[in-house]
């Protein structure tokens, strides 16, 4: 499944109060210098040398990074040489499940990790990383899918993602150009269409799937344009092309620092989140490292660099204290500030799999979604 980065609208845009990095003592680990290489395929500037070089001087150990695209090429990657050519990845919730099935990464003993116990209730057991209580890796950030619209264009304010099914403002609305949107699809008909007994919007049978597919081919002709990341979602609503559509934190920041008239809310009906997950192959022999990375990455300081730099949401509760001090403001920005019903109003990415939880085993997989979307664009 594709996966659509935030990337590159926080540098350059609000990063005025950016300070140095920062050196970030790591609790328990820094008189054990045991060495050895770490391995990973990670998002771009999740191995940022702002954070990754302290580790480094620190623990000991060094990290040799490969940079994933998309959850369908870090899958492929972590699949390479019998899964044994590199130990961590940083897995979206469309991929960790993937991973999970097919025995590429193993369990996590999170007593070892005590920074855990800081995490928000919501990110210690997510369904995208936790299967019958076992723990395939460490949360580590997220992002959800908010409702952004021009002030200026879009009224009244809404209050519902039925307004990007409406014709009242076709083409005017922009989307995400990822399948994973059936998702938020099928959680719009999940509350206004109760008779479909949609329970998980990630899991869908024939009845259930048809019936989002539906709904976005009907919203076809009212886009104006299915966006491809955080830049061109920004300039689609900057330049007026476009009024309204899902979004990310992240873009509401940069627009708002550029003095654009755009809010974002999280409607009635709820909205999903992307939420990523270090993972840590069933292969890897350097358990020693990866436990200081688990423990280092989890930290609330290093959450709060990388939440600030890359424009995301740290799962650390105590993050929000220091992101102040990367980037002024970001704690309101990213909604790391928010009551815990907040972060429990979030439906996290999830890979979609014949298996419906139920007993059931004739929901739609993720090729089914990745075909659907195809017809869907091409409609």
């Amino acid at each position: 499944m594709k996966r659509i980065r935030r990337r590159y609208l926080v540098l350059g845009v609000m990063f005025a109060g950016l300070v140095a990095a920062l050196v970030v003592p790591m609790a328990g680990i820094g008189a054990s210098r045991s060495g050895g290489t770490l391995k990973m395929i990670a998002w771009d500037g999740y191995l940022d040398p702002k954070w990754v070089t302290p580790f480094e001087k620190q623990s000991g150990c060094k990290i040799q990074g490969k940079i994933g695209t998309t959850s369908n090429e870090m899958f492929r990657l972590m699949s390479t040489a019998g899964g044994s050519q590199y130990d961590m990845v940083s897995a979206s919730g469309d991929a960790s499940l993937r991973l999970i099935y097919a025995g590429l990464v193993q369990p996590v003993d999170v007593s070892k990790v005590p920074e855990w116990k800081q995490f928000w209730g919501p990110f210690k057991s997510p369904p995208n990383n936790t299967v019958k209580g076992k723990h395939y890796g460490i949360s580590l950030q997220f992002g959800p899918n908010t409702l952004l619209y021009r002030t200026d264009k879009v009224k009244p304010a809404p209050t519902s993602w039925s307004i990007i099914y409406s014709s009242k403002y076709k083409g005017r609305i922009t989307i995400p150009d990822n399948s994973i949107q059936i998702a938020d699809a099928a959680l719009y008909l999940m509350k206004t269409q109760p008779s479909l007994r949609i329970k998980d919007p990630y899991e869908l049978n024939p009845t259930q799937f048809n019936a989002a597919v539906a709904l976005l081919k009907k919203q076809r002709p009212l886009i104006k344009k299915y966006w491809s990341g955080s830049a061109d979602n920004a300039a689609l609503i900057a330049s007026g092309d476009a009024w309204l559509g899902p979004t990310w934190p992240v873009t509401t920041g940069s627009l708002k620092a550029k003095k654009v008239p755009v809010r974002e809310l999280i409607p009635k009906e709820g909205a999903t989140s992307w939420l990523d997950t270090w993972m840590l192959s069933s292969k890897s022999k350097n358990l020693d490292c990866a436990y200081k990375w688990y423990r280092y990455i989890s930290g609330p300081k290093v959450q709060a660099m990388q939440g600030a730099i890359w424009g995301e949401t740290p799962v650390n509760r105590f993050a929000c204290k220091y992101m102040g001090q990367y980037l002024k403001g970001s704690c309101k920005t990213y909604h790391a500030d928010e009551p815990i019903p907040y972060y429990y109003s979030l439906y996290f990415w999830k890979t979609p799999v014949a298996d419906c939880g139920n007993g059931q085993k004739n929901c739609a997989d993720a090729s089914k979604w990745e075909d659907a979307w195809t017809k869907i664009k091409a409609s």
